[in-house]
C-alpha cells in the first residue's frame, strides 16, 4: 500500500477545508459553560474536540450524529472557530505546534469506532488552508490519539493491529487476539515511514494490567497505546494505559531505554509516584521531570485522577513526586485527558471522558474551569495563543423584527482579531463614503446579533480590531422576511 501522506497544493487544501472559509449553513458549535474564571489565566484561546454519547469515548461505539467538530472558544466560552463535521465522523487532539517554522493547527480526525475506520491527521495553516495530511503507512490504519509534530518535519502517530494470540497462559482463549501498540515516524513531506516499533516485540503480555478477555471474539488490547511525543533527550516517550507505565525508546533501534512504573519499572518509585491507567506523559525540563494525567480510575484505584510531576534519577535508578493536585470537585476520569504546561507556570488539564476542563496556577488553585454540556467530552484539551485569519470574507444574515428594525448576524468563522462589528445600510449607495453605520456592536462569538433601529432592505457588516482599523468586510446581504 502507498504511503498516503503528502503536502497539499493550495488548490486541493482550499477544498479541504472549505468549511472553515465559507459561511456556516449552522454556526453554532457546541455550548461551552464557564463555572469558574479570573483574570489571573494565562493568555490565549481554549482548543476542544466535543464528542457525544459512546463516539466520544475512544474506547468506542457509534459516534453521535449531535453537533460536533474540532472548536476554538475564548475565555468566556465563545465559539471562534468551529468545523462540523458529518455524522460517523469524529475529531481529537486539536491543538496549535509547528510545522517548517510556522505555527500550525493540528487535529486528527475518524470515522468509525475507535481505529476501526479510516483515519487522518491534519495541518492547517493560519488562513486554515489544509496543508498537509497523515496517514499510517505500510498497510496499516491510523489511531486517534496523536498527532505529534517533531521539530525535524516529521509526525509520529500511534497505531492499532489485532493479531491472533495463545492467551490461555494469562487466562484467555487459546484462540485468541491480542491488540498491539505500534508507533511510526512519517516525514510529513514525502510521507516516507523513517521508523515503526511493535509493542508485542518489547513488551511482554505480562505486563498488563488488563485481564485478558476469555472469549475468543474479543481481543485484548493488553497495551493500549495512548501517547507518543519526543523526550528529554530526543529519544522517544510512549504511554500504555493498560501496562501503567510511560516508556522512552530509542529513536533509532526502537530498543526501550528504561520503563517508569508498571510491573517492571526500571525506576524504584517513591511515595505516591505509582500512577494507574494514565495518558500523555510529557517531558517538562532536561533533567528527568515528567508530568502526567493519572487516571487512577476505570477500575478505581484513587477515588480522583490527579495530576503528578515525576522527577526520574536516571543514575540511581529512582523516581520522586515532585508535585500533584486534583480537582476541588475529585473528578475522577474513567479515559482519556492531559495536562498541558503554560508559558506563565499555570497548567491546563482536560478531564477526559468528563465534560471538564480547567487550569491551575503553580500553587495549584483552580482558576479556571469550563464544561461542555452533560453526555459531551473532548479527549484533550488545550490553551494557546493563535492569530487566525481566514481567507474567506466576513457573512451577514438580515430579517426584519416585530418591532419595525432588522436583525442582522455577523459571521466570520475564525477569525481571531475581531472586536466590533459595524452594520451599514447598504441601500443608501454603492461605495464606504455613501454607507454610514447605523447599528454596532462587540463581537460576541462566532455568530454575533445586532439589531438596527431602522428596516433595512440590505445591509453590509464590517468587522474592526481593537485600533478599530477595518480588518474585512462582508458582501452586501438582503433582508430575507
Amino acid at each position: 500500500m502507498k504511503v498516503c501522506v503528502r503536502t497539499l497544493s493550495r488548490g486541493a487544501a482550499l477544498a479541504i477545508a472549505l468549511v472553515s472559509t465559507v459561511a456556516l449553513a449552522d454556526p453554532h458549535p457546541v455550548p461551552i459553560t464557564v463555572l469558574k474564571s479570573s483574570p489571573r489565566t494565562a493568555r490565549g484561546l481554549i482548543f476542544l474536540t466535543p464528542n457525544a454519547g459512546p463516539g466520544g469515548n475512544p474506547s468506542g461505539g457509534p459516534t453521535s450524529a449531535a453537533p460536533h467538530g474540532p472548536e476554538i472558544v475564548d475565555g468566556q466560552g465563545l465559539a471562534v472557530w468551529f468545523d462540523p463535521l458529518p455524522a460517523g465522523t469524529s475529531a481529537y487532539d486539536l491543538r496549535v505546534q509547528q510545522y517548517r517554522g510556522e505555527p500550525v493547527l493540528t487535529w486528527i480526525q475518524s470515522q468509525g469506532p475507535f481505529s476501526t475506520g479510516p483515519t487522518t491527521g491534519y495541518i492547517a495553516d493560519r488562513h486554515y488552508r489544509v496543508i498537509a495530511t497523515v496517514n499510517a503507512g505500510n498497510g496499516l490504519t491510523a489511531d486517534i490519539h496523536e498527532l505529534f509534530l517533531t521539530p525535524h518535519g516529521t509526525a509520529l502517530i500511534p497505531i492499532y493491529r489485532t493479531l491472533p494470540a495463545d492467551l490461555s497462559a494469562y487466562g484467555g482463549s487459546a484462540s485468541g487476539k491480542v491488540t498491539e501498540g505500534i508507533v511510526q515516524e512519517i516525514d510529513i513531506a514525502t510521507g516516507q515511514v523513517i521508523f515503526e516499533w511493535h509493542s508485542l516485540e518489547h513488551i511482554g503480555l505480562d505486563e498488563s494490567h488488563s485481564p485478558a478477555p476469555t472469549s475468543s471474539g474479543v481481543a485484548w488490547d493488553y497495551f493500549h497505546l495512548n501517547a507518543v511525543s519526543l523526550d528529554e533527550d530526543d529519544n522517544l516517550l510512549i504511554d500504555a494505559r493498560n501496562t501503567w507505565a510511560a516508556y522512552r525508546l530509542d529513536r533509532r533501534t526502537g530498543e526501550v531505554i528504561w520503563r517508569l512504573g508498571g510491573k517492571k519499572s526500571d525506576f524504584a518509585l517513591g511515595p505516591d509516584v505509582a500512577f494507574a491507567w494514565q495518558h500523555n506523559p510529557t517531558a517538562v525540563d532536561h533533567h528527568g521531570l515528567v508530568r502526567i494525567f493519572d487516571n487512577e480510575a476505570s477500575p478505581a484505584v484513587l477515588p480522583y485522577s490527579r495530576v503528578i510531576w515525576v522527577r526520574h534519577d536516571d543514575r540511581n535508578k529512582t523516581a520522586t513526586l515532585e508535585r500533584w493536585f486534583k480537582h476541588p470537585d475529585g473528578l475522577s476520569a474513567g479515559s482519556q485527558g492531559n495536562a498541558q504546561g503554560l508559558d506563565n507556570g499555570d497548567t491546563f488539564v482536560g478531564w477526559g471522558q468528563l465534560p471538564r476542563f480547567s487550569e491551575f496556577d503553580e500553587q495549584n488553585d483552580l482558576l479556571f474551569d469550563g464544561s461542555l454540556p452533560a453526555g459531551y467530552n473532548s479527549y484533550r484539551a488545550y490553551r494557546f495563543e493563535w492569530d487566525g485569519e481566514p481567507e474567506g470574507s466576513p457573512t451577514a444574515t438580515a430579517q426584519p423584527t416585530s418591532g419595525g428594525g432588522t436583525l442582522v448576524h455577523a459571521i466570520w468563522n475564525g477569525a481571531t482579531r475581531v472586536a466590533r462589528w459595524d452594520v451599514l445600510d447598504a441601500s443608501a449607495g454603492t461605495g464606504d463614503d455613501d454607507r454610514r453605520p447605523v447599528a454596532s456592536a462587540a463581537w460576541n462569538g462566532l455568530d454575533t446579533a445586532i439589531t438596527t433601529g431602522p428596516s433595512l432592505q440590505s445591509v453590509v457588516v464590517v468587522a474592526r480590531d481593537r485600533e478599530g482599523r477595518r480588518i474585512g468586510q462582508s458582501a452586501v446581504t438582503v433582508a430575507s422576511p
